[in-house]
């Protein structure tokens, strides 16, 4: 289960998990029960995927496409949090 934070998530992408950079197919994507033939940004889903087992998967990971510019782990990084 997780956001679409940007890009577009379907069936047949081959993702690669950061850190760790564990690979694996999407088999489906879906959300409330009921399946998609690719999520959006925005869109809270679950997808199932071939090759990981859930022994490899912990929380916080990054999924990408493995072909397109895929997530990598760093050392550090600096972010700008705005609070209203």
């Amino acid at each position: 289960m997780g956001r679409v934070e940007s890009g577009i998530l379907k069936p047949g992408i081959v993702i690669e998990l950061a850190p760790g950079g564990e690979r694996g197919e999407v088999k489906t994507v879906e959300s409330h029960h009921e399946r998609f033939e690719q999520a959006t940004p925005g869109m809270s889903v679950g997808f199932n995927v071939k090759g990981l087992s859930l022994k490899q998967i912990r929380r916080g990971m990054v999924a990408g496409d493995s072909k397109n510019d895929p997530p990598v782990e760093v050392e550090s990084f600096i972010a700008q949090v705005f609070i209203p």
